[in-house]
């Protein structure tokens, strides 16, 4: 398998494996990744996801040049098209995502970074747009995502220049929220995984809606969509889980319901 998918309690562990290639992307890989999302999506146990590459060089060096130098004009829209959309249903997934971006990642591998909620960065770890040095442009979401996080001013400096970040620039400028020794990756990783996973899984949903969906609009209409994101909450029953383990003085044990 080029991606495998491993569940560990609530956590679901997407790995990109093909090392051999520093985890790049082709058609089959997209293929994998976007099925093994929708699984994802529809597996109520996992609560939170994280997203890693295989090996210890690369987290993902984007797309796969080999094959694209043998595609025709055609087929290389569509395998855009294909890397965009996959990209897109990741970060659409209801439920919080964590990169853990373990070595390179460079075009593509620093989009699929971009779409993932939250980005957790090793100190052996390199990240860049990369493309206009390829005669292209970022085009899985770089160009939209990365001024989105970053700023404007930042972003065209990054995507017009085509360098590399290493990780004190990256938490310098909130590319990443976190960087770790290379050895500590996984473990803080998986920490900030279970910690999150603790919560209420209907609760997270909405809190990730109404921010993603609130900072695209004016500010009137986040806060509507805020009030219809927690008006959704007040029938579950984890709302009233959340409220009884409160009264007694103990941990809530949520049901996604």
């Amino acid at each position: 398998m080029t991606v495998t998918l491993q569940k560990k309690g609530c956590v679901g562990v997407l790995t990109l494996e093909r090392p051999e290639v520093f985890n790049c992307l082709n058609m089959d890989t997209l293929a994998v990744l976007r099925k093994l999302i929708a699984e994802v999506a529809q597996d109520r146990e996992i609560r939170v996801v994280i997203v890693t590459g295989s090996g210890e060089k690369a987290f993902c060096s984007g797309a796969d040049l080999h094959e694209r130098r043998t595609m025709s004009e055609e087929q290389v829209q569509d395998y855009i098209r294909t890397i965009r959309d996959t990209f897109t249903e990741l970060e659409k997934l209801p439920k919080p995502v964590i990169a853990a971006i373990n070595g390179l990642a460079l075009g593509g591998g620093t989009e699929l970074a971009l779409a993932c909620d939250l980005r957790i960065m090793s100190e052996s770890a390199q990240m860049g747009l990369t493309e206009t040095s390829l005669g292209i442009i970022p085009g899985a979401g770089g160009t939209q995502r990365l001024p989105r996080l970053v700023g404007k001013g930042i972003a065209k400096e990054l995507i017009f220049s085509a360098r590399r970040v290493r990780p004190p620039e990256a938490l310098s400028i909130g590319l990443v929220n976190r960087v770790v020794p290379a050895e500590q990756l996984m473990t803080t990783t998986f920490s900030l995984a279970e910690e999150i996973a603790a919560n209420a899984p209907l609760a997270l949903a909405q809190a990730k809606y109404a921010m993603d969906s609130g900072l695209e609009v004016d500010l009137t209409t986040g806060l509507q969509i805020e009030s219809d994101a927690y008006q959704l909450l007040i029938a579950t029953k984890d709302r009233l889980e959340g409220l009884a383990a409160f009264q007694q003085k103990r941990k809530p044990v949520y049901c996604g319901e």
